[in-house]
């Protein structure tokens, strides 16, 4: 898949192993199964691992990221990025609260802060990586603007990078004809939408949190 590659000697992406967690959004349900998790492994010459089933939520329960992940026979990640899911506002799942402590067996999954700080806590642990939550773009819900202000209390926190493409004010202004190319609705991407909308903003992110985590360990390491 040669989509448009970015790849250069400087590139912090190439060749690494990337973990994409998600719901229908990270899969690429209207764009036949490909995201920007395959754009990103073809511009970047990297491996993505992409665990993503659509409808499925944080908030744990049958199929849901927190089950997923634990049965994702992954060993080596570089760099883990996850789907703050539009399921868990559509279907009415609790926020809760961030805990006042750093132990997984502390984190009420059932909700959506004990979700991602469980996520995030185990994603670390595993693979010792950065790791990397994304929003969607601005759409009608009330319920998903307030999952968003929660990931930023569980960011501050625990020190997660956030792609914010729900605050963007930039990022969302497109026109309508743009709208009408890069969505097949208010959530889901065409392949337009992933390729020229959503993936040269994460690679920028991306980018910058693998450049950082390389300082920081020659930092350490020094």
């Amino acid at each position: 898949m040669e989509k448009n590659k970015v790849i250069s000697a400087e590139n912090p992406l190439q060749g690494k192993t990337v973990v994409f967690l998600g719901s229908s959004v990270t899969y690429g349900s209207a764009s036949q199964g490909a995201s920007f998790a395959e754009y990103i492994a073809a511009r970047n010459d990297c491996v993505s691992v992409k665990e993503a089933v659509s409808g499925t939520t944080l908030s744990d329960g049958p199929s849901s990221y927190i089950q997923r992940l634990r049965e994702l026979e992954t060993p080596q990640a570089d760099l883990f990025v996850c789907q703050l899911s539009t399921n868990d506002a559509s279907q009415s799942k609790p926020l809760g609260t961030v805990s006042g402590s750093g132990k997984a067996s502390d984190f009420d999954t059932s909700t959506v802060a004990g979700a991602i700080e469980y996520i995030t806590v185990y994603a670390r642990e595993r693979w010792n990586c950065p790791v990397v939550f994304y929003t969607n773009p601005r759409y009608d819900s009330p319920a998903y603007g307030r999952m968003v202000e929660l990931l930023y209390r569980v960011s501050e926190k625990w020190g997660i990078t956030v792609i914010d493409m729900w605050n963007d004010r930039d990022f969302n202004a497109i026109t309508e004809e743009q709208r009408a190319l890069y969505m097949a609705d208010s959530i889901h991407p065409t392949q337009a939408g992933y390729l020229e909308w959503w993936t040269p903003m994460m690679e920028r992110t991306l980018y910058r949190v693998m450049e950082e985590w390389k300082k920081d360990r020659s930092t350490d390491i020094s």
